[in-house]
């Protein structure tokens, strides 16, 4: 295995916001209080300073009985009782996506292990814990998955299981149907650990939140990553005081995020999530949906509705302490539940994550007096052998595949002109910028204003040679069938659907071709003080 990193400046869409938190510009130190190396302020955080020892052992005894559930190995359950002595988290998590979902759930979890290594060789004992969010209620995200067969070509497998419109993914019953797309799968995945891991945790009976949880538990067995699902009623009963919180200063908590938004778009960056005035942090489950808890200011006092139901402030924290199991909080107010739950070194995630992080800060110190830092996740394109035999042949690199399979064909075709035509074409181009390089030495000379002329003329006799040499490659093209396929094959691996292979391919994929030991290359090759983007290179 080899690995060369790619900064995210040459990754699309990369925000302003994310690549300035990685390198901690001064601009964005406002909303992030750490950078994004551990190393620097590992030692100086102290989460279980305000972190009870009564939430502890009552946390650690529901997560040992959630674990044992989902068959946790005796790494996990080691885990589990570093964590009730005193031990802190490297928190991560994902939504409970079919069949693990995309790849990087599994880098993350990676990511999780090796940033809780570290603070441990640090003399900070950390533990890493995997959020699962079956409290989200897009059923639309989590209820497909792309996997590769050996064709290259990736295939959509989706699951028709659902309940109730609006309802917490990680409640969902798989049905029957689940059989035949987990043979599918089984199928595209071929003989392998990975394929008998998938028939034995998605089958008719299990949730979507317990099928991923059992698969986690088998995949990261090795590395004792903690299980978290926070659909737990016990979950909710330790959890009360922060949905209190979010009601009870609900109008604070709203002015700070306003604020905050202003204070982020004053400084060129965007907000992740649109926080209105009658904005609140709660979800609340209403037959079976959950549904956002909105905040209407009436007169001198407040009232609250829950999808077309009208409460009064009472009313609703009075719901709150009988039924907080009832409750759960947005994607602003998650961070301070989970960290009013752990008593969490660090937060490790994707931009998107990070960009709620730069909102949530103001929620942080109201209701924890204190703001979790957080960490990027790994990132990764994995080649495989037969795509890297193809970017060899054609001398080609990740970032030629991130304009489109059409470009990537042209360039081939650029690539395997006739000897002599592209000899032809070198000789041009090398001429060309010798003739420009001496007239514009000669006209330097004669008169030094009409340089700027000659370079313009320079730009579009460039500009007609490039276009020649295009045209070149497009015949090419047509002459040549195997183009476009190779181009297709490398396009669906490493960049499908015009995005990074590792937000769109399933990471069982992988895992099912080179073994669930890959998850053990991997780690080694993640570096926690690297923020780039990792393309690597599978033997």
């Amino acid at each position: 295995m080899k690995s060369h990193c790619l900064p995210f400046s040459q990754i699309p869409h990369t925000t302003q916001l994310f690549s300035d938190y990685l390198s901690h510009t001064p601009k964005v130190q406002a909303f992030y209080p750490r950078s994004a190396n551990l190393t620097e302020w590992v030692r100086e955080e102290n989460p279980g300073s305000h972190y009870s020892q009564d939430r502890r052992q009552q946390v650690s005894a529901i997560l040992e009985r959630q674990n044992r559930a989902f068959q946790a190995s005796a790494a996990t359950l080691a885990n589990l009782e570093r964590l009730r002595k005193g031990a802190v988290a490297v928190v991560t998590g994902q939504q409970v996506g079919l069949f693990g979902g995309p790849a990087f759930a599994l880098y993350k979890a990676l990511t999780a292990v090796k940033l809780a290594e570290h603070a441990t060789s640090a003399g900070v004992e950390a533990v890493p814990v995997f959020w699962l969010a079956t409290n989200d209620h897009d059923l639309a995200e989590v209820n497909h998955v792309w996997l590769s067969g050996a064709d290259g070509v990736p295939e959509l497998l989706t699951t028709s299981s659902r309940g109730r419109e609006d309802a917490p993914v990680g409640s969902i019953l798989l049905g029957p149907e689940m059989e035949e797309v987990v043979q599918r799968a089984a199928g595209l995945l071929g003989e392998s650990d990975a394929a008998r891991h998938l028939l034995e945790t998605y089958r008719p009976g299990e949730t979507l939140g317990s099928a991923f949880a059992r698969l986690m538990a088998r995949l990261f067995a090795d590395f004792g990553v903690i299980l978290l699902d926070p659909c737990d009623l016990e979950f909710g009963k330790v959890a009360q005081p922060i949905y209190r919180a979010a009601i009870e200063r609900a109008s604070e908590l709203d002015e700070a995020l306003l604020e905050r938004g202003k204070a982020l778009e004053a400084a060129g960056y965007h907000q992740q999530v649109k926080v209105t005035s009658s904005s609140t942090l709660l979800f609340a489950i209403q037959g079976g949906a959950r549904v956002p808890v909105h905040r209407r200011v009436n007169g001198g006092g407040e009232q609250f509705t829950i999808d077309a139901e009208k409460v009064s402030r009472e009313e609703l924290l009075q719901r709150i302490a009988d039924r907080p199991h009832e409750f759960s909080p947005n994607v602003l107010l998650r961070p301070i539940v989970q960290d009013h739950l752990l008593p969490t070194l660090a937060y490790t995630g994707g931009a998107a994550e990070v960009a709620y992080f730069a909102q949530t800060g103001v929620v942080y110190e109201a209701l924890l007096g204190h703001v979790t830092p957080i960490l990027p996740r790994y990132s990764a394109t994995l080649i495989e052998p037969k795509e890297n035999s193809f970017l060899e042949k054609y001398r080609l690199q990740l970032p030629d595949l991130f304009h489109g399979v059409d470009a990537v064909e042209e360039k081939i075709a650029g690539r395997i002109l006739p000897q002599d035509l592209q000899a032809a074409f070198e000789r041009a181009h090398s001429a060309l910028e010798k003739s420009i390089g001496d007239l514009n030495d000669a006209l330097q000379k004669l008169d030094p204003t009409l340089v700027e002329a000659a370079t313009g003329a320079a730009t579009k006799m460039r500009y007609q040679l490039d276009r020649l040499q295009s045209r070149a490659a497009s015949a090419q093209l047509q002459r040549e069938e195997t183009i476009a396929r190779h181009a297709a094959r490398l396009s669906h691996a490493l960049f499908p659907n015009k995005a990074l292979q590792e937000r769109e391919i399933g990471g069982i994929t992988y895992l099912a071709r080179h073994g669930v030991e890959l998850l053990h290359d991997l780690c080694t090759v993640i570096h926690t003080d690297c923020h780039d983007h990792q393309v690597v290179v599978l033997d």
